[in-house]
């Protein structure tokens, strides 16, 4: 791999821990069922400041870290992309975003 790849993989896994899956389901939030599945919930995302590296679930703090940037970063730089593959299903950001009631 070339350095511009492995950073390319470095922003994909980050933005993974994010992203949810076809399930709803974002590893950052580990079993939480709230923020699968709960209309009024699924949709936050909590930035962590340590990861687990078996499952990806959020540890330590639960508010803005120094590295958010980065992250939100990656997921900009993916966004930006056609589509993101990711484990499971190919994610492409919604064209408009849905209303809440």
């Amino acid at each position: 791999m070339t350095l511009l790849q492995v950073s390319q993989e470095l922003c994909r896994r980050v933005a993974l821990l994010f992203l949810p899956d076809k399930n709803g389901h974002r590893p950052c939030h580990g079993d939480s069922e709230a923020y699968t599945k709960d209309p009024h919930w699924n949709q936050l995302v909590l930035f962590y400041e340590y990861f687990c590296g078996e499952t990806g679930r959020g540890c330590g703090a639960s508010h803005q870290t120094g590295w958010t940037a980065i992250a939100i970063r990656c997921l900009d730089k993916l966004a930006k992309a056609d589509n993101i593959v990711t484990i499971g299903h190919t994610y492409r950001p919604d064209p408009e975003p849905q209303e809440r009631s």
